[in-house]
């Protein structure tokens, strides 16, 4: 705070804002210090490859504003940052030392494990690997992220140097306590380090095409008047909620088309979904800043919690309720495709948000004959009636429109009190 690298960061929009509170409840403390809360709190399993990439390039900025200033980040934990819409915010305030010229930066082989581990991985092998986060949620071990790359790699300068070579330097220090450098780093080898990095992880890029979800919008079997009513009927379904304080999730959002009419009536969104490309281009389009966050999830094997005792990282529920959620063209992903029964998604969705958007798509629809293509009919309750006696349960149907030029319909539910007492208990 004296030394101004909390002015400067806070300019930079880079750290979470705070301000300090009387001490004088607190024998002994230093300070209190009151943060800005942040709308959501996220997990970089949960964030697509820009989001990652950008996260990564906040810390190199903070780490370098820091040295400016005569300190240094201590840590440099993928963890520490949080997203606040396309915004990249470190949230860890006592991150920083005092800068020890002449000593290698301790968090180098972190930041290689949290951040460029993952996102080389995803660009240069498969997009699927980066779910290795939640496997490892202290970081990519670095001589894992080597034998997957391709030998090429070894011919790329900062590959070979901040993966392969770093990977080789833990081997050897294995059982010494170091960050895989040893002798004193002057200041400008330490900057030109941050420069590499930096350079190595601005070069990373990902198309983000090839998944299954990733053209939806292309291929969807809406015309386009039917779209735009479709539109027309969530909005007026959101505004029936008003006021919304709290937050709308936007379950199987894909590129977010929707949760744009969230954002807008000045509501934060959450807007999940299970394709790396559809979050992917949800969040470089850049829409509405700080009340859209795009992230992944998949809703049939949901974060859990995750950590020491299950306790370290909330999982998706913990992290809610939200105020309301859309759950639009996904029901039958779940009942079909995945074959969770009504009653229970219904349960689900009623331990998540008090108020529900659900669409349901019938059998007859095209996009239901695909999934019941590859398998054999089963669902035999999958109809409306059914539909609406699952969800009775859980919620009371406030309102119900058919979406003209479909099959679809189009509910607005509120959680019923029991339900609410039962996920309670």
């Amino acid at each position: 705070m004296d030394g101004g690298l909390y002015a400067d960061l806070a300019a930079a929009s880079l750290i979470v804002e705070h301000e300090e509170l009387d001490q004088s409840s607190w024998p002994g403390a230093a300070a209190i210090l009151r943060p800005v809360r942040v709308p959501m709190i996220s997990y970089p399993y949960e964030w697509c490859f820009g989001q990652l990439k950008d996260a990564a390039l906040a810390t190199l900025d903070i780490q370098r504003k820091a040295i400016d200033r005569g300190m240094w980040l201590k840590d440099a934990s993928a963890y520490n940052i949080q997203f606040v819409g396309d915004r990249p915010i470190l949230i860890d305030t006592l991150s920083f030392d005092p800068y020890p010229e002449g000593e290698p930066w301790p968090a180098y082989r972190q930041f290689c494990e949290h951040f460029l581990a993952p996102l080389v991985l995803t660009c240069l092998v498969d997009v699927r690997l980066a779910r290795l986060q939640r496997e490892y949620i202290d970081g990519i071990p670095l001589d894992l992220c080597a034998s997957l790359l391709p030998g090429r790699t070894k011919l790329n300068p900062g590959l070979a140097i901040h993966v392969h070579a770093h990977a080789k330097a833990q081997a050897t220090h294995a059982d010494k306590k170091t960050s895989g450098s040893s002798g004193r780093v002057p200041k400008a080898g330490l900057l030109g380090m941050l420069d590499s990095l930096r350079s190595t992880i601005q070069h990373l890029e990902w198309k983000p095409e090839g998944t299954v979800w990733a053209n939806y919008y292309n291929e969807t079997n809406y015309t386009d008047a039917a779209f735009s009513e479709k539109k027309r009927l969530v909005g007026s379904m959101l505004d029936a909620m008003a006021p919304i304080s709290g937050t709308v999730w936007d379950l199987g959002a894909n590129t977010g088309e929707f949760s744009i009419l969230v954002a807008e009536r000045g509501i934060n969104c959450i807007s999940w979904d299970i394709d790396p490309a559809a979050v992917e281009r949800n969040y470089r389009s850049h829409r509405y800043g700080a009340k859209l966050l795009p992230l992944l999830q998949d809703l049939t094997n949901p974060s859990p919690g995750a950590g020491w005792a299950n306790r370290e990282r909330d999982s998706l529920a913990e992290r809610g309720p939200a105020q309301a959620i859309l759950a639009l063209a996904l029901i039958h992903h779940l009942a079909i495709g995945n074959n969770v029964p009504l009653p229970d998604v219904a349960k689900y969705f009623a331990s998540l948000a008090e108020w529900a958007v659900v669409e349901f798509v019938p059998k007859s629809d095209s996009q239901v004959q695909r999934l019941l293509a590859s398998r054999k009919d089963i669902y035999d309750g999958y109809h409306i009636e059914g539909f609406e006696s699952a969800f009775s349960e859980s919620f009371e149907l406030e309102r119900r429109e058919s979406i003209a030029g479909t099959e679809r319909t189009l509910y607005l539910m509120r959680r019923r009190p029991s339900a609410a007492i039962s996920i309670a208990a």
